[in-house]
């Protein structure tokens, strides 16, 4: 009874109690991500060291508690440790432990750094566990269409690097065709470092072209996610229906639920409004 109650909180946000945990892991997670920053100031580390390392201490006890319960919490234990959202919890507490084996300075820096993986955390907060896995499925699906089109800008950038090597030539900056190549790169994604500058006619014309290229290589794969975005949402209003149980009427809104806790009757996607 406890297991479950404790696995509503955690692992959902439907009830006060749920939203009440996010909001507090949210706090607890601001507070870590702001004393790994501060600690990197060396005249703020060293005055109020004792303070930070007690934030720490104590960020990370509750980290791990809350892991810990995770995994006693649920269902499939082994399937929660090796999850996405299960290493990111592990990544968000072993910095601390390996930080306590290792006494070289710079290994020590590192491993502290880390720390600031545990922004990832927000991820696993139930509130935004469900959209962040529809992005993620957006993404993958989005997949093939996007390689398909950076292929054609890779061809693009290859050949018209390639003609900018042969026109502007050594005397512009243009020593090879990788240096062209970096050029078109830095062109079409307008960055514009100003290092490589073409100094023809015909070169100044392949550079504008580049620029009017580089906008609709923001605009594309947008669109393409954008789709798939819709798509999964038109997934999610059909599977967000309840399940409704034929015999007792009880409604059940877990949609990984298949059958009624109170009679066992198998649930039947259901709506009820």
């Amino acid at each position: 009874m406890i297991r479950k109650k404790l696995y509503d909180i955690i692992f959902k946000a439907d009830t006060a109690a749920g939203k009440a945990f996010d909001i507090a892991l949210l706090l607890v997670i601001v507070i870590s991500i702001g004393t790994v920053m501060i600690e990197s100031v060396q005249e703020l580390s060293s005055k109020y060291y004792n303070i930070l390392r007690l934030i720490e201490v104590s960020v990370t006890a509750l980290f791990s508690i809350e892991y810990v319960i995770r995994i006693w919490v649920a269902p499939d234990r082994k399937k929660y440790i090796f999850s996405f959202f299960g290493l990111i919890d592990l990544m968000a507490i072993l910095p601390f432990y390996l930080g306590l084996f290792f006494s070289s300075p710079s290994a020590l820096l590192i491993i502290r750094t880390f720390r600031l993986l545990r922004v990832f955390k927000v991820l696993s907060l139930s509130r935004y566990q469900n959209e962040g896995l529809k992005i993620i499925r957006s993404l993958k699906a989005s997949i093939p269409r996007i390689l398909t089109f950076l292929y054609a800008i890779v061809i693009i950038i290859i050949i018209l690097g390639t003609i900018m090597y042969l026109i502007e030539g050594q005397e512009s900056g243009f020593n090879s065709i990788p240096k062209s190549i970096y050029w078109a790169i830095v062109t079409i994604t307008t960055v514009g470092y100003g290092d490589i500058v073409p100094q023809t006619t015909a070169g100044k014309f392949i550079a504008s072209l580049l620029m009017i290229i580089g906008y609709s290589i923001i605009a594309v794969p947008t669109g393409i996610i954008t789709v798939e975005m819709t798509k999964q949402k038109a997934k999610g209003q059909e599977k967000s229906l309840p399940k409704v149980c034929q015999r007792c009427g009880s409604v059940e809104y877990d949609n990984q639920a298949n059958f009624c806790k109170y009679c066992g009757e198998k649930l039947v996607q259901k709506n009820i409004s």
